[in-house]
């Protein structure tokens, strides 16, 4: 049970959360709404998913609100020229590959940092794309959104992609070999090089499947209006890092599960509109993410601390 301490402190404050605005603002569960809010969070549950894989591994990337806005726009181009919806989706997905190797290869060929390597491509990428569009929207055909389906069905089918593609990940993760490596190599890189492990390879290899999960968000996030918007992606790394460290994943590496992620995705993902049905002002959202933020990481520091005998 302490395994799991903090993720059972997050889902307590989020059931509490849930219960006040259930008595003070039951309007907040009315079906649509309550369903719209999901949808739009879904690429953000991906995202925050494949951070927390990259940070179990000791490294962080901080260049996935670029890529995924350039994955994103990449995606409206494509359909612009009538490319079909399955193509679209593989070179969205092969683009976000690419940037992910990218990094990749100049943190675990080079042995440089994590964070110095995916703040200069954020800016290299942010940069480009406002170069590129101007921040002009890109037009969709019209049935491109919601995949050709009703509005409730196009929701019901992002969600049920980012939940399934959750519960893949989740049990990777504890039973494949490859998410034992994560845990291995983000715990100690060296006793897992002792051990046989390719550090390098699993660093790279964490940041290609970052890329290839940023660029599946993107094209859910497209699908999901009839207009792509280049600067979709801003803000969204901080988000994704915050709900991977409010749901247990350790700054430090080796430590962390992805249902603590999904249960840190959603608390986030109500702060804004239970500020808004609780009638308090909207700033103070980023405030209140701040502060859960700093919790967190305190309750992680004072975890990790050993008894001095």
């Amino acid at each position: 049970m302490q395994k799991y301490s903090r993720e059972l402190s997050v889902a307590i404050v989020l059931a509490l959360l849930l219960l006040v605005l259930a008595v003070t603002a039951p309007a907040f569960y009315e079906p649509q709404p309550l369903l719209s809010r999901l949808a739009r969070e879904a690429p953000t549950l991906i995202v925050a998913c494949g951070i927390a894989l990259v940070m179990i591994a000791r490294q962080i990337d901080i260049s996935i609100g670029s890529v995924f806005a350039l994955c994103g726009v990449c995606a409206g181009l494509l359909a612009g020229e009538h490319w079909p919806l399955l193509p679209v989706f593989a070179a969205t997905v092969l683009i976000g590959a690419v940037l992910g190797a990218m990094n990749g290869a100049l943190v675990a060929g080079l042995q440089l940092p994590s964070i110095v390597v995916t703040l200069a491509t954020m800016v290299i990428l942010k940069e480009g794309l406002r170069w590129k569009q101007q921040g002009a929207f890109i037009n969709l055909p019209d049935a491109w959104q919601w995949f050709g389906l009703s509005q409730r069905g196009g929701q019901f089918a992002l969600i049920t992609c980012s939940v399934v593609l959750l519960i893949a990940l989740a049990w990777a993760t504890k039973h494949l070999a490859g998410g034992r490596f994560l845990y291995a190599v983000g715990s100690n890189a060296e006793a897992a090089r002792l051990a046989g492990l390719r550090p390098r390879w699993v660093t790279l290899t964490v940041f290609v499947f970052m890329g290839v999960l940023t660029g599946c968000a993107a094209f859910l996030n497209v699908v999901q209006s009839p207009q792509v918007d280049p600067k979709s992606g801003t803000g969204l790394e901080l988000k994704a890092i915050a709900a991977a460290v409010v749901g247990g994943v350790a700054v430090s590496g080796g430590r962390g599960n992805l249902w603590g992620v999904f249960v840190g995705v959603l608390l986030l993902a109500c702060i804004n509109p239970a500020l808004t049905y609780l009638h308090v002002e909207a700033y103070w959202e980023k405030a209140i993410q701040g502060a859960i933020i700093l919790l967190a990481v305190i309750f992680d520091g004072l975890r990790s601390r050993k008894p001095t005998n």
